[in-house]
C-alpha cells in the first residue's frame, strides 16, 4: 500500500467457531405425501394433497387423545428450513385445536388424520392452516402440511408430530417440592423476577387477553398475595423484566425499555420509557450486571442496547451492538438473550448462533468470537467461573434444542465439553446458574436441576414435571410449560409455568 493514500488495512473479522452437532438433523422428507401443484380444489383441502404413497392403515394406530409437538419441514427452500408447531385431538373433538384454536375441518378416523383451521387475519387476509396423515409409528404421525394466505400456498411441505407423555418412569416430582401455586390471570406469563419481598411477572398478550404486569407479595413464599395488575391498553406486550434499586425494568415490544419505580414494591409506578426519541422499539429481554442495563431488541434493526443506570430511574444510553447484516439479511438472527459477565457480553443471536463481545468499552463493543451450529437457534445462556476455565451454558429453543457446555476461557475459541439432552420433542427455555448448580426451564420437560460441578458431565439431581394435559391452554403452541425461572439466593426457586402460573419451589 502506498504511503501516500488514506487507505486502511481492514482489520481481521473475529473468528467463527462452527460445531457440527445441531439441534436438528436433516433425515429428508417425512413423508411419502406432497402438496398437488394443479388442483382443482381450495387451498388446503385435504384432497389437495397426493396421498398414494401414504400408508393409511397404520393411522388407525394414531392415539386419538393428546397433545402433539411438531417440527415442519419447509419443502420450498434450496436449504431445509424448519419451524415448530403443536395440535390437540380428543377423542369427541371437544378439546381439539391447531394452531391455537378450534379446526374448523376435522376428520380422524381409522385411515384419516386430517386438521384444517381457518381465521381472519385482517379485513383483506385470511389464513388456513392444514395438516394432513400420512402414516404412523408408536406416538409419532408423519404427513404433510400447507400454510395458505388468501386461498394461495405461501408455504408447504412435510412434518413430524409427537405425542406428548412425561419422560418414562419419571414420577411428578424427585428432589423438588412444590410450595406454593398462584394463578396470573394476565395474558400468558412468560417471565419473572424477585426483589423486595415481591414477584413480578410479566405476560404476553393471550389472543384477545392482554399481556401486562402481575405482583405477588412473596415474603411468605407458601402463601402469594396478589398485589397489583399493571397493562396499557396498545403496549402489553411484556416479556422480560429485571430489577436494580428502585427501579423495574421491564422489556416492552412497543416502547423498548419501560422503567417503573418500585420504591413502594406492592405498587409499581411507570415514569417513562427508554430509549426515547426513536419511536416504535421491541426489546424483548433485559438483563442488568453491575451498573450496566442490556437490552436485547429484535427490532426494527436488530441490536443489543447499553444503557449506565448508575442511577437506576435514570438509565442513559452509552452504546449498542448490532451484528453486521442484521438490519438487512433475517438469516443473521437478532438477540434474542444475554448476559453479560467479566467485561463480556455473551449473546444468544438465534440463528447466528452464540457471540462474546468485549463491552469493556460500551460504546464500542468489540465482537472476539462466534459458536455456532446447524439450523442454530441459540436462546438462553448462562456463565460462570469453574477454577481456572470460564463455562458457558447455552441452549436454543426449538426441536431438538438442548444444553451445550462450552469453555469460553478464549471467547476467541470456544469449545464444546459437554451436553444435556432430553426428547427432542420439547425445547430447553431458560436457565439460572448458581453455584454449581444449573437450573432449567425445559417447557413440557418442567424444571430441571442440574448439579455441573463438571462441568463436562452435568447430571440431573432433581426434576419437577409442571406439565399437565388438563391445565387450561394446554395445547395450544410448541412453547407450553415452565418458561421463566429466578433462584435469587433467599432459598427458593421461582418458576413461570405458562398455564399454571407462579410455583415456588424450596431450593433442592
Amino acid at each position: 500500500m502506498s504511503a501516500c493514500t488514506n487507505e486502511r488495512e481492514e482489520p481481521e473479522p473475529p473468528p467463527v467457531t462452527n460445531d457440527s452437532l445441531g439441534d436438528w438433523e436433516d433425515t429428508g422428507r417425512y413423508a411419502a405425501c406432497e402438496l398437488l401443484t394443479t388442483t382443482a380444489m381450495a387451498c388446503g383441502d385435504r384432497e389437495s394433497f397426493n396421498l398414494t404413497g401414504c400408508d393409511a392403515g397404520s393411522l388407525a394406530s394414531v392415539p386419538a387423545d393428546g397433545i402433539y409437538t411438531m417440527v415442519y419441514r419447509n419443502d420450498g427452500t434450496a436449504t431445509p428450513s424448519i419451524g415448530v408447531g403443536s395440535f390437540r385431538v380428543s377423542a369427541d373433538g371437544s378439546l381439539d385445536s391447531y394452531r391455537g384454536a378450534a379446526p374448523t375441518e376435522r376428520k380422524v378416523d381409522a385411515s384419516t388424520f386430517f386438521l384444517s383451521s381457518t381465521r381472519r387475519q385482517s379485513s383483506t387476509v385470511t389464513l388456513r392452516n392444514s395438516v394432513v396423515g400420512c402414516r404412523a409409528e408408536g406416538n409419532r404421525l408423519y404427513g404433510c402440511y400447507v400454510s395458505c394466505r388468501n386461498g394461495r400456498a405461501n408455504g408447504a411441505g412435510t412434518f413430524l408430530a409427537e405425542r406428548w407423555t412425561r419422560r418414562a418412569g419419571e414420577a411428578e416430582a424427585s428432589g423438588l417440592a412444590l410450595l406454593s401455586e398462584s394463578f396470573v390471570e394476565q395474558g400468558f406469563p412468560v417471565d419473572i423476577y424477585v426483589t423486595q419481598g415481591h414477584a413480578y411477572v410479566v405476560s404476553t398478550p393471550d389472543g384477545v387477553e392482554a399481556g401486562g404486569l402481575t405482583v405477588f407479595d412473596v415474603s411468605n413464599p407458601a402463601a402469594p398475595v396478589l398485589k397489583a395488575r399493571t397493562s396499557l391498553p396498545n403496549d402489553n406486550y411484556w416479556n422480560g423484566v429485571w430489577a436494580k434499586g428502585n427501579a423495574l425494568y421491564v422489556a416492552s415490544a412497543n416502547s423498548g425499555v419501560m422503567v417503573f419505580d418500585i420504591t413502594s414494591p406492592a405498587s409499581p409506578q411507570l415514569l417513562k420509557s427508554v430509549p426515547s426519541g426513536r419511536g416504535q422499539i421491541d426489546v424483548h429481554t433485559v438483563f442488568v450486571e453491575g451498573e450496566r442495563l442490556y437490552a436485547m431488541s429484535p427490532s426494527p434493526s436488530p441490536r443489543t442496547l447499553i444503557f449506565d443506570i448508575q442511577q437506576p430511574l435514570e438509565p442513559r444510553l452509552l452504546g449498542e451492538y448490532a451484528e453486521p447484516g442484521a438490519a438487512t439479511d433475517a438469516r443473521v438472527g437478532f438477540p434474542h438473550d444475554a448476559l453479560a459477565f467479566e467485561g463480556v457480553l455473551y449473546i444468544n443471536h438465534w440463528s447466528s448462533g452464540y457471540l462474546m463481545v468485549d463491552v469493556s468499552n460500551p460504546e464500542s463493543p468489540k465482537k472476539v468470537g462466534t459458536y455456532t451450529y446447524p439450523y442454530a437457534t441459540s436462546h438462553a445462556n448462562a456463565v460462570g467461573k469453574f477454577g481456572d476455565r470460564r463455562i458457558a451454558f447455552e441452549g436454543g429453543e426449538s426441536w431438538g434444542a438442548h444444553l451445550r457446555v462450552l469453555d469460553v476461557t478464549d471467547p476467541a475459541q470456544p469449545k464444546r465439553l459437554g451436553e444435556y439432552k432430553l426428547e427432542a420433542n420439547a425445547s430447553i427455555h431458560n436457565m439460572v446458574l448458581k453455584g454449581e448448580r444449573l437450573y432449567i426451564a425445559y417447557y413440557h420437560h418442567g424444571v430441571r436441576v442440574l448439579d455441573v460441578s463438571v462441568p463436562e458431565s452435568p447430571k440431573e439431581v432433581a426434576y419437577y414435571n409442571t406439565f399437565r394435559e388438563m391445565d387450561p391452554g394446554r395445547g395450544q403452541g410448541f412453547y407450553e410449560g415452565a418458561i421463566g425461572m429466578r433462584v435469587p439466593g433467599d432459598g427458593y426457586v421461582y418458576v413461570i409455568d405458562t398455564s399454571r402460573g407462579l410455583l415456588i419451589f424450596p431450593e433442592p
